[in-house]
């Protein structure tokens, strides 16, 4: 009797070891279906980091397929929604570089934009910052090419109209940026790099609503410099282009400007 439990026993432990060796977690035996299946599910559940591990452990084992190409785009969508803007931007980076002609190039292009379309904490910062030559728009300038590479290269992809109107928003985004920068320098005295602030602002956002504030910057600048021309040349294109702009009557602090909400 005592034999026989301990032979029970045995197959017990031997059923226990293998059921351990040879479940949901021994990926030895599966195929890349199954790591997609189960990063996806991951993924879905909001488990970022499983996932990522579970993509790239695929794309380590099945390199080649349609499945690969995927994971590789659901690592830079993972990494987008942990807000690790420089992973998801590398991830989709590799994937348009790997696969030019895949048939979901248009998404990675789009991956691309909103990621450094989300890392603007450092960039609409310039709202509540008292330094304003210190902000680099370079995340928002890197968003607006990738979502013009989209459009121009797929106008009929799917994602083509939320891209237009981020792109709308990067432009007057940009050339705030820029105004706000201009603001600063005038407001430290600096007439003549505030006036060269305020002119880029026209030429590289031509149809932005800022630049009524830019065309104001540089009257004043200009008409601190003692440049009568270069004022009276800025006040036309201000009395063309916004005819009832308060900046017609001189730029000061007190003039509130279109984003101003205080």
């Amino acid at each position: 009797m005592r034999s026989v439990t301990i032979f029970v026993l045995l197959c017990l432990s031997f059923l226990t070891a293998c059921s351990s060796t040879g479940g949901k977690d021994d990926k030895k035996n599966w195929a890349a279906e199954d790591y997609f299946k189960e990063a996806k599910e991951e993924l879905d559940g909001g488990n970022y980091e499983r996932a990522i591990k579970l993509f790239e452990g695929l794309g380590a084992r099945f390199p080649f397929g349609k499945v690969a190409q995927q994971s590789q785009l659901e690592i830079a969508y993972a990494y987008y929604k942990q807000a690790e803007v420089t992973e998801s931007v590398a991830a989709a980076d590799r994937f348009i570089k790997q696969y030019p002609t895949h048939e979901n190039l248009d998404y990675a292009f789009y991956l691309k934009g909103l990621a450094n379309f989300r890392d603007d904490k450092g960039f609409l910062g310039i709202l509540n910052s008292t330094d304003l030559s210190e902000r680099d728009p370079k995340a928002a300038r890197e968003s607006f090419d990738a979502f013009k590479e989209l459009v121009t290269r797929f106008p009929a992809s799917r994602y083509a109209e939320d891209s237009n109107k981020r792109m709308n928003y990067l432009v007057n985004s940009l050339a705030l940026n820029e105004i706000h920068v201009a603001r600063y320098y005038l407001k430290r005295g600096a007439p003549l790099a505030a006036a060269n602030r305020a002119q880029q602002a026209l030429v590289r956002y031509p149809q932005a609503p800022a630049l009524e504030e830019a065309l104001g910057i540089m009257i004043s600048a200009y008409d601190s410099l003692g440049m009568a021309d270069l004022r009276d040349d800025a006040k036309k294109v201000l009395q063309k282009n916004f005819p009832q702009s308060v900046y017609m009557a001189g730029y000061t602090e007190a003039n509130k400007a279109w984003w101003k909400f205080w």
